[in-house]
């Protein structure tokens, strides 16, 4: 860090977790205090590291594939949503199921679904494998069709072109999707857009909080898993702007070297990365010497989203 002694950290504002998020791990949390462990979890609830082995020692398994799930088991399925084959194989199964899909995610299931019914084919901006990805294409057994960018577009052969819609990833970047979205648009000019932008809020306050640090400090940092794409995102935003940028899922990792000569440290984290994360990161910036903290203006995020019911508190 600079020598003169007074390197500061600054905070983006809003950093850290969403509502989707919270409400995510408040399932897992209520379904272990409510039917004790274990309670078995399709895919890792959230993508963050710390989150899930925490979860673990409380007594969550985390499975793939439902034949690893005993009859008669509680299961949860993870933030990003699954197929509806999924859905129907825990129905037949017979498991007590809690679904912590984040509503901005079934918000999109849902829209899916009744465009289908009008006889809609869909194009879905999205990163390949990521699991909310195969949720949200999975609501249908075929006519959804996925471009990773600009150039996928060109190869996209639906059956028809009268009824077309794009449905996106909510954690993608604002930025990227805009450009692909452009080119479907030009490719089908009569497409149907996302019906409000499908991208999360919480994903746009994190990408315009990191375009409003970057330009005034010469470092960002981000603390996210590497699994986790709006984490992932956030990096990439920072990069944009010119200024290095490193994605750390937890305290140690982060390296003297990044940080010679450095004056102003920018911090935030993604959408599944705990505060304590957050903290820990301070912490160990204080120790290579670091002396203040401040945090930038930024929108305040107040939205709550309820538990499923059975599990509410007063059930």
């Amino acid at each position: 860090m600079n020598n003169s002694g007074q390197a500061e950290i600054v905070l983006a504002e809003p950093r850290g977790f969403c509502a989707g998020v919270d409400r995510a791990i408040d399932i897992v949390e209520h379904a272990l205090n409510k039917f004790g462990a274990p309670i078995y979890v399709r895919h890792e609830i959230v993508h963050n590291t710390h989150v899930v082995n925490d979860l673990r020692q409380r007594g969550a398994i985390f499975i793939e594939d439902l034949n690893d799930v005993p009859p008669g088991a509680t299961l949860v399925f993870s933030a990003h949503g699954v197929p509806k084959a999924v859905e129907h194989e825990a129905q037949r199964r017979g498991f007590q199921v809690f679904d912590a899909t984040c509503p901005l995610v079934t918000k999109v299931h849902v829209e899916v679904a009744k465009l289908h019914k009008e006889g809609y084919e869909f194009i879905m901006i999205g990163h390949k494998g990521h699991p909310e990805v195969e949720g949200t294409m999975g609501q249908l057994s075929k006519g959804i069709h996925l471009v990773e960018d600009a150039a996928d577009v060109a190869k996209v052969q639906p059956d028809q072109t009268e009824r077309l819609a794009v449905v996106t990833q909510t954690t993608l970047s604002v930025d990227d999707a805009a450009e692909i979205m452009a080119a479907v648009k030009k490719r089908f000019p009569q497409i149907r857009p996302p019906k409000q932008q499908d991208i999360c809020y919480a994903t746009q306050n994190r990408q315009d909080a990191v375009k409003l640090l970057s330009p005034q400090v010469d470092i960002v940092i981000v603390v996210g898993s590497p699994s986790s794409s709006n984490s992932n995102r956030l990096r990439d935003v920072s990069q944009k702007y010119g200024t290095p940028s490193y994605m750390v899922d937890h305290a140690d990792e982060l390296q003297a070297q990044w940080f010679e000569g450095k004056q102003r440290i920018g911090l935030t984290a993604g959408a599944s990365a705990p505060d304590i994360l957050v903290q820990q990161v301070i912490t160990r910036l204080r120790a290579m010497g670091a002396v203040s903290v401040r945090t930038l203006e930024g929108i305040q995020e107040t939205i709550k989203f309820p538990l499923p019911k059975g599990l509410k508190p007063d059930a």
